[in-house]
C-alpha cells in the first residue's frame, strides 16, 4: 500500500522540480535581461534613494533569517514559519526593487582602489553567484516544508540557509562599499 504513496510524492517531486526550474530560470532570466539591457531612457524615475531602501530590505531578510533560524532551535515552529514567510516576502520585495532601480538608473560602478577594491569584487561576485540560488533553494525549501518532507528540508537548509544569510548580508555590504567610494 505504500507503493502508490511514493509514486505520488515522486510524480509531486517531479512537478515541483520542472516548476521551480521554470520559475528559477525564468527570474534569472529576467534579472540578466535587465541588467545587461542598462538603463531607461533620460527622463525616467528619480529613484536614488533605491539603493538604501535596499539595503534596509537585505538586512530586515537576514534579522528575519537569523530569527526564524533561532525559532526553529527552540521549536517554535509556527514562529519559524512565519519569519521564513516574512524573509522570502521581504527578498521579494527587495528583488523587485533592485530590478527596477537597475532598470532606470543602471549599474553603480565601484571607484575604490587598493585592497579595499579586491575586497569589493570578491564579495560582488562571491554575492552574484550565490544569489542565483536563493529562488531555487528557498522554493524548494518552501517546498519540503510544505510537504512535509521535514528531513529533507533540513538537509537541504544546512547547506542553503547560511547561502540566503551571506547573500542578504553580503547585500548590505556592498551598499556601504559602493557608497564609502562613489
Amino acid at each position: 500500500m505504500t507503493t502508490p504513496t511514493l509514486a505520488s510524492n515522486a510524480r509531486a517531486d517531479r512537478r515541483f522540480a520542472v516548476f521551480n526550474a521554470v520559475v528559477s530560470l525564468g527570474a534569472l532570466s529576467f534579472i540578466a535581461y535587465v541588467l545587461l539591457r542598462g538603463r531607461a531612457a533620460e527622463g525616467a524615475a528619480e529613484l536614488s534613494f533605491m539603493p538604501a531602501v535596499n539595503a534596509t530590505l537585505n538586512a530586515i531578510a537576514a534579522t528575519l533569517l537569523v530569527a526564524g533560524w533561532l525559532a526553529i532551535r527552540r521549536g517554535a515552529v509556527h514562529v519559524h514559519r512565519a519569519l521564513m514567510v516574512s524573509a522570502f516576502a521581504v527578498s521579494s520585495v527587495f528583488v523587485i526593487g533592485y530590478l527596477y532601480y537597475h532598470s532606470v538608473h543602471g549599474d553603480t560602478p565601484y571607484t575604490g582602489g587598493g585592497a579595499l577594491r579586491v575586497v569589493y569584487f570578491v564579495v560582488l561576485i562571491t554575492h552574484i553567484l550565490l544569489s542565483m540560488v536563493v529562488v531555487p533553494g528557498a522554493l524548494t525549501s518552501f517546498y519540503f516544508a510544505y510537504t512535509r518532507a521535514f528531513d529533507r528540508h533540513r538537509r537541504l537548509n544546512r547547506i542553503f540557509l547560511p547561502i540566503w544569510l551571506y547573500v542578504s548580508v553580503t547585500g548590505v555590504l556592498i551598499f556601504f562599499l559602493l557608497r564609502a567610494h562613489s
